[in-house]
């Protein structure tokens, strides 16, 4: 029989990130924008990033080869660190509208870098940096001025080939560029010596102290805050970098690759060469000089070599780095058994820095992370903090071959290393976890973050500072994997590094190594737009049939495998509509689709609701039972799953599916002024689950976790948190006056005396333990006040001790403040700690919290300065849509000062935080006034910074 598949893709498909050559740059076409698409069609396409400090995106106005652009401010006033200016400095000119960049215009280098040595004289009130760069034609014969980026930097000096140039006359200087008019023909040696300023730069790009120590953050345009360069990606040399400073002050200097040289100096001082064998743009670069204590370790490579291991931190964390060497160790392992790759030098260093803008950075064997993704113990840090360490720590070391060792021609091709890296990291992680919990979570992130961005201002190439732009790429490379077989990728990937080691490269050039292997080996480019879509058929016993051949474009396909059949096969769609026949079907079967999630789409299918139900009790796809839940569009049959005793029907996201259409049906009652009243069905569901011994706990934990607020208000035609949170406030206290006894047993007998570990058994404890003691504390009432308190006092890990705090804190009183009081008392020497202290009260929905958080500014703890103190604080009152959205304005109001006053500090930072204003348009007309005047209020400011103008325009003009 036939069975046409009916619109893979409505709403948002694959998104905006650039998607590794299966929408090339060759092949474009624009598609409508609409709400469902049929077959391939894919909102918005797959549009890329252009780079990491983009200024303004826009969207090109009609379909064109040039489809990737940034307004690039860069004749705005713009607000940096303080620092002496250059010498001679030629007049800019007043502020012109922004520049517009498109992919078509790429150029190559007209001149190349071979070998890069520097020189680091570190002090206290300047760094002097010396260059000396060997310098060759990119192509034959040119003639064209060398232009070097740079900001915040005073020119010292200016060589070629020994000889002193003269400004004006040999090179101009402004305030982002130094031009050598004139280079000599062919080969030539530039030195540059500049002056830079570490302790006055709050930006923490480039080179900064932090907490007295130097540290670098050069991606992706830091580099050029250190020295005159060619600061783009598919400038590629080999470095030696020598570091002098103070002994006693900075007794450890580190950079990349490994340690050819050390000694003392006079006057104190002392040096250490570097020399980094391996060809790397200069974003990878890094350095650091402190005083740093090391957890050493190693590691013997496949091939017998034996490498160093040591993570660097102050002293007195060094005892909380072990859970991050494990990590490290188990993902070079990972990596040499299931893509063959091999660390290729001596040493790997990873540094801890408390003040870093980003999660972490995957420059070449120097990683530098956050403090909160390496720090652990079992007192400090919660089960998700783990579980993060575990992926960040493999996914920047699955840098060293997928971006460092292969790079990106340009930040248009970003997806090409994350997205690649965090397949690669996922994989990682479902390996040394559950695989189909693992899956879910990632599918959970994607439908939760990605699709809502999408549909908002920001739906263009994200900034990478999100994690979102990683993610939908990583879903493209798992698309190739689904469509060239596990055999097939590998193959694939070999020959893409056996190609590209060394070069920086495009997206198209990951895709032609993919495709040139089985089962399409030398297949010309294909065309865009390949969707692979995982189907099964079960027969009406509910077992999955066999599969032998299929009818496509006319003609007859074996599916056999060494003669055998199959039982799930891959459809690839590439055009509009499609119609596949498989042959020697014996009777009409169920088709069971997307398996495994094998495409980033929203499926529509023309499936009955008996269908979906025949297949939520037989699908042999885990996940796809999963999903089937939430194809039903009948309530009162979504009502039923849970009285049925199927593993498969209780999943979390039957449960979810079901939450939603409850709570926004009791949405539209309290926004008419009805009476709310809880189904029972509803609750005898959530207590049959309960109940059941025999699901995992983890599952149980979130089948009966209800949607978050701005989930709801994501799925409503204009967003009204006030009615959100009422209801989600209701149905939680409801829920747990019905269920208390349940709720009570639960606690009780999730209690453990044993010592902490991580691991998925006693994690799925911990989280169904206290998820059932916030539903109790939520009633307010003394006895699971009580209870909470009990278990915040008895406690003996951070992951319970921080639940019970979280509890208690949902209620206003005394109680409350005491407790939160207790906590900080207790843990106001761990920095980390203190960050989650905040986070919790920002994110609070208890009334009036806008003037709670405006104190906590003030707070002693609290540091402007600091990344990670500001995303706890402010970006974690932005997560509480109740009071950032407050009606009377005070929410924007407090965001929109606190934006100005971090701008000025910190432009990256303050930019995070203005893209809480991006969805200003999806609330009633009151909240948007409020909202823009805000906006308007920011992009006039003086002195405002391209980072926060790019967001800040980009929402006002959505």
């Amino acid at each position: 029989m036939a069975r046409r598949l009916i619109s893979p893709c409505q709403g948002s498909g694959l998104l905006n990130a650039g998607f590794l050559g299966v929408f090339s740059s060759h092949h474009y076409h624009r598609l409508p924008l609409s709400s469902s698409h049929r077959s391939s069609q894919l909102k918005n396409c797959y549009l890329p990033n252009l780079r990491k400090e983009v200024s303004h995106w826009t969207r090109p106005a009609t379909p064109s080869l040039s489809l990737y652009s940034a307004r690039l401010a860069s004749k705005r006033t713009t607000c940096s660190v303080a620092t002496e200016p250059p010498p001679s400095t030629t007049e800019e000119p007043e502020m012109n509208l922004p520049k517009e960049i498109f992919l078509k215009e790429y150029k190559k280098p007209d001149y190349l870098f071979d070998s890069v040595n520097l020189e680091f004289q570190l002090g206290e009130d300047k760094t002097i940096v010396a260059s000396k760069i060997a310098v060759s034609p990119g192509t034959e014969g040119t003639s064209s001025p060398l232009t070097l980026h740079g900001r915040d930097l005073k020119l010292l000096s200016i060589k070629v080939n020994g000889k002193d140039l003269k400004v004006s006359e040999d090179y101009t200087v402004d305030s982002r560029h130094l031009t050598v008019s004139r280079p000599p023909g062919g080969t030539f040696n530039l030195e540059i010596v500049t002056e830079i300023y570490p302790q006055l730069n709050t930006s923490l790009e480039g080179l900064y102290k932090s907490t007295g120590n130097f540290c670098t953050q050069c991606e992706a345009e830091g580099f050029r805050k250190i020295t005159y360069f060619q600061d783009r990606p598919d400038v590629m040399a080999t470095y030696t970098c020598r570091i002098e400073a103070d002994k006693t002050l900075y007794p450890v200097l580190l950079s990349n690759g490994n340690l050819i040289e050390q000694g003392d100096l006079e006057g104190g001082k002392h040096y250490a060469l570097w020399e980094d064998p391996f060809k790397k743009p200069s974003y990878l670069f890094a350095l650091v000089a402190g005083q740093l204590d090391c957890r050493e370790d190693s590691f013997t490579t496949c091939s017998g070599r034996k490498v160093t291991l040591r993570i660097w931190t102050p002293g007195q964390d060094l005892a909380k780095t072990a859970h991050a060497m494990y990590s490290l160790k188990a993902a070079m392992k990972w990596d040499e058994e299931v893509f063959g790759l091999e660390y290729d030098l001596d040493l790997f260093n990873i540094v801890v820095v408390p003040d870093f803008n980003m999660g972490a950075m995957e420059n070449k064997s120097l990683n530098i992370f956050q403090s909160r993704l390496v720090l652990a113990s079992p007192e400090t840090a919660t089960d998700g903090d783990y579980a993060a360490i575990l992926g960040v720590v493999g996914h920047e070391y699955f840098h060293n071959w997928t971006g460092n060792r292969v790079t990106c021609r340009d930040w248009f091709q970003l997806t090409l290393k994350e997205g690649l890296t965090v397949f690669r990291d996922q994989e990682f992680s479902s390996d040394l976890g559950c695989r189909t919990v693992k899956r879910i979570a990632d599918v959970s992130k994607l439908r939760t973050y990605q699709f809502p961005q999408d549909a908002g201002p920001m739906a263009h190439p994200i900034r990478p500072h999100s994690w979102t732009i990683f993610i939908p790429g990583a879903e493209v490379v798992r698309m190739y994997k689904t469509m060239f077989g596990a055999s097939g990728f590998r193959k694939g990937m070999d020959l893409y590094f056996q190609r590209h080691d060394g070069q920086a490269v495009t997206c198209e050039d990951f895709y032609a190594a993919i495709q040139e292997v089985p089962p399409t080996p030398g297949q010309p480019v294909k065309e865009p737009m390949f969707i692979p879509i995982a189907v099964g058929l079960v027969d009406s016993t509910g077992k999955d049939m066999p599969l032998t051949s299929i009818y496509s474009d006319g003609m007859l396909q074996s599916l056999t495998s060494d003669g055998q059949p199959v039982f799930t096969t891959v459809l690839q769609f590439n055009k509009k509509e499609e119609e596949f026949i498989f042959n020697n079907i014996p009777e009409k079967p169920v088709p069971s689709l997307l398996r495994g999630y094998s495409a980033p789409v929203r499926l529509d299918s023309d499936l009955t609701e008996s269908d979906l139900f025949f297949l939520l009790a037989n699908d042999s796809d885990e996940f796809n039972r999963l999903l089937s839940v939430s194809c039903f569009k009948s309530s009162s049959l979504l009502l039923e799953i849970f009285n049925l005793r199927i593993l498969a029907f209780l999943r979390w996201e039957a449960g979810q599916v079901l939450s939603r259409k409850l709570m926004l049906s009791l949405v539209a009652d309290f926004q008419q002024q009805k009476t709310l009243a809880l189904n029972p069905k509803f609750v005898d569901g959530l207590r049959s689950i309960l109940r059941n011994t025999s699901l995992d706990k983890e599952f149980i934990a979130k089948a009966i976790t209800l949607p978050g607020q701005g989930e709801i208000m994501d799925m409503m035609p204009v967003a009204d948190p006030d009615a959100v949170h009422a209801v989600r406030t209701f149905i939680k206290k409801e829920l747990a006056l019905q269920l208390k006894d349940d709720l009570l047993s639960t606690v009780t007998n999730n209690r453990s005396s044993e010592a902490y570990t991580f691991n998925h058994d006693s994690m799925a404890r911990r989280a169904l333990k206290n998820t059932c003691l916030a539903y109790l504390a939520s009633l307010n009432e003394p006895d699971t006040t009580e209870l909470a308190f009990i278990e915040y006092k008895s406690a003996t890990n951070m992951t319970e001790q921080f639940a019970a705090l979280a509890a208690l804190s949902q209620n206003p009183g005394q109680v409350r403040d005491d407790t939160l009081l207790d906590f900080y008392n207790k843990w106001q020497h761990d920095y980390l700690v203190v960050s989650k202290w905040f986070a919790l009260q920002a994110t609070s929905d208890i009334p009036g919290n806008v003037a709670n958080v405006q104190k906590l500014l003030g707070h002693p703890a609290f540091d402007m300065r600091n990344p990670n103190k500001v995303y706890s604080l402010i970006g974690g009152f932005c997560g509480s849509p109740v009071n950032f959205h407050a009606k009377d304005g005070s929410g924007y109001k407090f965001l929109g000062e606190v934006v100005l006053q971090l701008d000025k500090i910190n432009p990256q930072v303050a930019s995070r935080m203005v893209s809480a204003f991006s969805r200003w348009r999806r609330y009633d007309e009151s909240r948007q006034a409020l909202a823009k005047a805000q906006l308007e209020m920011i992009v006039s400011a003086n002195g405002l910074s391209e980072n926060v103008y790019e967001i800040a325009s980009k929402s006002l003009a959505a």
